[in-house]
């Protein structure tokens, strides 16, 4: 374990991110892990005991709920039609959502509690809670009990 040491950057409220990641945020909730190569813009507020993996872009103003999963190389925007010069529109992912893995999330989406985007989804209309979407653009796939079903299986 000697190889983490100073690799391992402790934030305030008992949050973790791992080096080398640009984190502009305080608002971050006890528990959080933000994997390495990870951008955290200004404004950003995350609750707790969310997992950001690598390399996850999350723009200025961003809002994150509790216990949220990201996977690697997501991306969550603020500015719809750029360059808007500071007319932006932060994303919103509401408690118990998964983001999966190189998926983007346009400006001013909602994430609704529970919902899961599947990997390589582009999301560019609010999500209901407990629904499963995917594809491009995104589309409904199934529930979010359906889902767990499927991940409990495998």
């Amino acid at each position: 374990m000697s190889e983490l040491k100073g690799r391992k950057i402790e934030l305030p409220n008992g949050a973790i991110a791992w080096w080398p990641c640009f984190v502009a945020s305080d608002d971050i909730g006890k528990g959080t892990n933000i994997g390495a190569l990870s951008h955290i813009g200004r404004d950003v507020k995350i609750g707790y005991s969310c997992r950001i993996q690598g390399s996850v872009y999350v723009a200025d103003g961003c809002v994150i709920g509790n216990e949220v999963f990201i996977g690697p190389n997501a991306t969550l925007t603020n500015d719809r039609y750029p360059p808007s010069e500071g007319k932006w529109k932060p994303v919103i992912v509401e408690d118990n959502v998964v983001i999966g893995a190189n998926s983007t999330i346009v400006a001013g989406v909602i994430l609704e509690t529970g919902c899961v985007i599947a990997a390589g989804a582009v999301v560019t209309s609010d999500i209901p809670p407990n629904q499963v979407w995917g594809g491009i653009p995104a589309k409904l796939l199934m529930t979010r009990e359906e889902y767990n079903s499927r991940r409990d299986q495998h």
